[in-house]
């Protein structure tokens, strides 16, 4: 059975189909949502370009993953040449060629900017789906700027069902028409609004929607965005468990 993929970076922005002109239910909604991130592998190159207080940054990569536990991603860029991170289990390794050691990222350390961009290693390590995390509500709808068009968007509006999320709320604008997700924005408790997502580019894969470059911002770190780049994206194909392994991290 294909199941939903997390990768290190969110670059599942949710692609699919909706019946235009009808109101689906909330719960409909969502689970199309997450049933738009099934497949079974995935294989990309990609960048990671950060602008941070008038300063910008590169890093270029190779990813992995499978099913919604694994993932493995290689940074080739020569700033950060030879670091790789694993995902396995829900827990995230990562191996420094500077040390040449392995180190489990936990605790505190969850909390923490990956590699200097706009999402925390905890972002990256969540793995169950949204309808088992949060209870929606159908917000309405209203258009969204999507590359200079507006589009007709529903909005979702997600509460936590648990006290441990890190954002108890979130709320999303889905495209009517095509299912894309065009904008997501994720809450603290209070209200305070600590991330948001922009959809850049989508692309067909054997006629399924995916999106390529999204970008990303951290709204507690000033002058702060992430933009991601896909290359090269393969789905669905085979990949030997000795990529998801400690040797492969340290090797």
């Amino acid at each position: 059975m294909k199941r939903k993929t997390t990768v290190i970076v969110l670059f599942m922005l949710l692609a699919g189909s909706f019946a235009y002109g009808q109101t689906p239910s909330a719960s409909e909604l969502l689970r199309r949502v997450d049933d738009n991130e099934i497949y079974s592998t995935l294989e990309y190159e990609g960048d990671m370009i950060i602008e941070y207080q008038n300063r910008r940054f590169v890093k270029t990569m190779k990813a992995w993953a499978r099913q919604n536990t694994d993932s493995f991603i290689e940074f080739i860029n020569p700033e950060d040449r030879g670091t790789k991170y694993l995902k396995k289990g829900g827990r995230l390794y990562v191996y420094s060629p500077d040390t040449e050691e392995v180190m489990l990222i936990s605790g505190h350390m969850l909390k923490e900017s990956m590699m200097g961009y706009d999402m925390s290693y905890e972002d990256n390590i969540e793995n169950e789906i949204l309808v088992n995390r949060y209870d929606p509500v159908l917000g309405g709808s209203e258009t969204w700027n999507f590359n200079g068009a507006a589009r007709d968007c529903w909005i979702l509006d997600l509460t936590a069902k648990r006290r441990t999320e890190s954002y108890p709320k979130q709320k999303l604008w889905i495209d009517r028409e095509t299912g894309d997700c065009l904008h997501y924005e994720l809450f603290a408790l209070s209200g305070a609004k600590l991330k948001e997502y922009n959809l850049l580019r989508v692309e067909e894969f054997g006629g399924r929607r995916f999106p390529v470059e999204i970008e990303i911002r951290d709204l507690l770190r000033k002058n702060s965005k992430t933009t991601m780049v896909m290359r090269n994206v393969v789905l669905d194909q085979p990949i030997a468990d000795s990529v998801f392994s400690q040797r492969n991290l340290e090797r």
